[in-house]
C-alpha cells in the first residue's frame, strides 16, 4: 500500500497520463474523464476486465500486467493507494522524474475551476452522491461527477458534463477529502472508521471539522448522527444546513414508512412534501433528505428538489438483486462497517415479508475486523436470522495472526446463529441447505464477496426444494 503524499506538486499541464490500476471503478472513471479532456491515456491492471476493454474502445492504451515499458511517453503517472511501492511502473516513473500523483490529486486537477459539491461521511456517500447527480440531471442540469459506485440508471460511476458544477464522493479514508476546494460540503455521518490512517477517533473528528469549515458556500450535515453533531458543535462556518429526523433539522423527515420502498414526509422552510423513493430503507430516506438539502443550497426549489431525488434508482452493489432460485432472492450489498450492515439488514427486513434474512458476511481489512469484530457480531446476530461467515478480505493489508472470520463468529452470543465457512463452495452449499422459499440471502462486504453469488445460485438450483425429493 502507498499512502498519498499530498505535498507533491500537481502539474499545471498534462499531455499524456498513465494510470497504474486503471481497471478499478474509481480509476477507470477518472481515466475516461481524462480522455474526454483530450489527454492521451494509457494504463495497466493486473487482470483483464470490462473496464479495460471499455477504455480501449474509447481510445486508451491498456495493458494487462505491470511493466515499466508500459509507461511509454507519459509525463504524468496516476496511482491508487492499493499498489505496492515495488510496482515496476511506479518505481520507474519515480526514477525518470515524472509527475507521480495520487488519484485524488488527478481528480483535483480535473475539478479545477468548477463549483464543487463534495460528499463525505463514513456511510452513505455513494448513494447520496448518486442521488444528487441524478436529481441534478432531472432538474435539467448536466454536472460533471465522480462517484464511488456505478449509478444504476446511468450505468457509469463518473462522467464529464457541460455544466459548471462538479459533484464528487470525497474519500475520508486517507485524508484526501481535505485536498479539494469545496463549495458545498455534505457530511452524511461521522462514525469513526479508518483508524489505521487517523490513529484516533479525535483525529478522525478533527479532519471532518477541517473539511466542513473549508467549504466556500455551505455545510450540509446530519442532525441525527452523534459524530456529525459533535463536528457541527466545533464549526465556525456561517452557513450550516442540517437534515434528518431531529425536531430542529432544517430539512426534516417525519412519518417514515419502511414497508417496501421507503417513504416519508419531508419539510423545509414551512413547506412539506410526501416523498416516495424507489429504493428501500430508512437510511435512504435520510440520505435523500441530505441530497434535497444540497439541491436547495444550490438554489433549486424545495418541491422540485424532492421530486427530482425521488427518481434515483440506486447504485450497483447497494441492495442489488442478482437472482431468484427456488423462491429464494439473492442480493448483494457493499456494507462493510457495522453501521452499514445494520442499515442494509434493516432495509432488507422491510421488504422480506415473512421470509428470513440469511447474511453471507466477508469482513473487510484486518484492521477493521480486529477493531470492530464484537460490533459486527452483535449487529449480525440482532438483524439477520442466520449468518454465514467467510474469511477476511485483506485488501491493501497484510494478514494479522488470529484475525479471521472466526474471530467474528466466535463473538456471537448464540453460536447457532452463525456458521464459519472459509471455503466458498462449502459456504454456498451450506447456504442452499438452510434456506426456505421466501428467504432473502444477502452478501455483505466491499471486497469480492459478490463473486460467491453465482455459486450460491447454482447450489440453489442443484439442491431440490424441501419435500421435492420423493
Amino acid at each position: 500500500m502507498i499512502k498519498p503524499d499530498l505535498s507533491l506538486p500537481i502539474p499545471d499541464s498534462i499531455t499524456a497520463a498513465h494510470f497504474i490500476g486503471i481497471g478499478g471503478s474509481g480509476m477507470s472513471g477518472l481515466a475516461k474523464m481524462f480522455l474526454d479532456a483530450g489527454i492521451r491515456v494509457s494504463g495497466s491492471d493486473r487482470a483483464d476486465s470490462d473496464s479495460l476493454r471499455a477504455l480501449a474502445a474509447a481510445g486508451a492504451t491498456v495493458h494487462v500486467g505491470h511493466d515499466a515499458a508500459h509507461l511509454g511517453d507519459a509525463d504524468t503517472v496516476v496511482h491508487t493507494g492499493a499498489i505496492w511501492p515495488e510496482n515496476p511502473e511506479f518505481v520507474t516513473a519515480k526514477e525518470r522524474g515524472l509527475h507521480v500523483i495520487h488519484r485524488s490529486q488527478a481528480l483535483h486537477w480535473l475539478i479545477r475551476g468548477h463549483r464543487l459539491v463534495s460528499v463525505a461521511g463514513a456511510h452513505g456517500k455513494t448513494t447520496s452522491t448518486g442521488m444528487i447527480v441524478t436529481a441534478l440531471q432531472a432538474l435539467r442540469t448536466d454536472p460533471n461527477f465522480v462517484n464511488g459506485g456505478v449509478i444504476e440508471q446511468l450505468g457509469v460511476s463518473s462522467s464529464s458534463g457541460t455544466d459548471d458544477l462538479f459533484v464528487i464522493e470525497a474519500d475520508e479514508s486517507d485524508g484526501t477529502f481535505l485536498l479539494y476546494d469545496t463549495a458545498i460540503a455534505l457530511i452524511t455521518n461521522v462514525d469513526p472508521d479508518h483508524l489505521d490512517h487517523y490513529g484516533s477517533d479525535e483525529a478522525f473528528h478533527d479532519a471532518f471539522v477541517q473539511f466542513a469549515d473549508a467549504a466556500g458556500e455551505a455545510v450540509v450535515i446530519s442532525s441525527d448522527d452523534p459524530g456529525a453533531l459533535r463536528v457541527k458543535a466545533g464549526l465556525s462556518h456561517q452557513n450550516v444546513i442540517t437534515f434528518g429526523t431531529a425536531a430542529d433539522a432544517d430539512v426534516r423527515l417525519a412519518d417514515i414508512s419502511t414497508t417496501g420502498p421507503v417513504s416519508a414526509t419531508i419539510s423545509h422552510g414551512g413547506a412539506s412534501e410526501r416523498m416516495q423513493l424507489v429504493i428501500p430503507g430508512a437510511h435512504n430516506a435520510i440520505n435523500a433528505a441530505g441530497a434535497v438539502a444540497v439541491l436547495v443550497a444550490l438554489g433549486h426549489a424545495f418541491a422540485d428538489s424532492v421530486r427530482a431525488v425521488e427518481s434515483f434508482a440506486g447504485t450497483v452493489r447497494r441492495f442489488e438483486l442478482h437472482g431468484v432460485e427456488r423462491g429464494v432472492s439473492v442480493f448483494d450489498d457493499y456494507a462493510h462497517h457495522p453501521t452499514e450492515v445494520k442499515a442494509a439488514l434493516e432495509a432488507a427486513r422491510g421488504v422480506v415479508g415473512e421470509g428470513r434474512l440469511i447474511a453471507i458476511q466477508q469482513p473487510h481489512t484486518y484492521s477493521r475486523t480486529q477493531h470492530m469484530y464484537r460490533e459486527f457480531a452483535e449487529v449480525l446476530e440482532t438483524y439477520a436470522d442466520h449468518t454465514v461467515m467467510l474469511d477476511v478480505y485483506g485488501a491493501r493489508e497484510d494478514p494479522v495472526p488470529g484475525v479471521t472470520g472466526e474471530l467474528v463468529s466466535g463473538a456471537f452470543a448464540d453460536s447457532d446463529h452463525v456458521h464459519y465457512v472459509p471455503d466458498w463452495q462449502e459456504a454456498a452449499d451450506y447456504t442452499a441447505s438452510i434456506v426456505q422459499e421466501g428467504d432473502y440471502v444477502i452478501t455483505l462486504g466491499c471486497g469480492n464477496v459478490y463473486l460467491i453469488i453465482p455459486q450460491v445460485l447454482e447450489s440453489l438450483r442443484q439442491r431440490p426444494a424441501p419435500g421435492a425429493e420423493g
